[in-house]
């Protein structure tokens, strides 16, 4: 797993779960970390669709330079 800001989230969200026993708190923090990995899933629909796209050259490096595609 890569280390952005999501996967962080993620992580300390998925600890947060594993030290409660408060039921209420786990279903408020499973909510959370499920609506993390949606976000995740639009981001990554996002980025394969910006890869695929036809870009001029200097648009592409432009989003290559602030690592928005590869």
């Amino acid at each position: 797993m890569t280390n952005t800001p999501l996967n962080t989230i993620k992580q300390l969200v998925d600890s947060a779960i594993e030290e409660t026993d408060d039921s209420g708190i786990r279903f408020k923090l499973r909510t959370a970390s499920q609506l993390v990995d949606v976000v995740q899933s639009r981001n990554d629909d996002l980025l394969d669709s910006l890869e695929n796209a036809d870009l001029n050259d200097e648009l592409q490096e432009e989003l290559h330079n602030m690592g928005y595609i590869e």
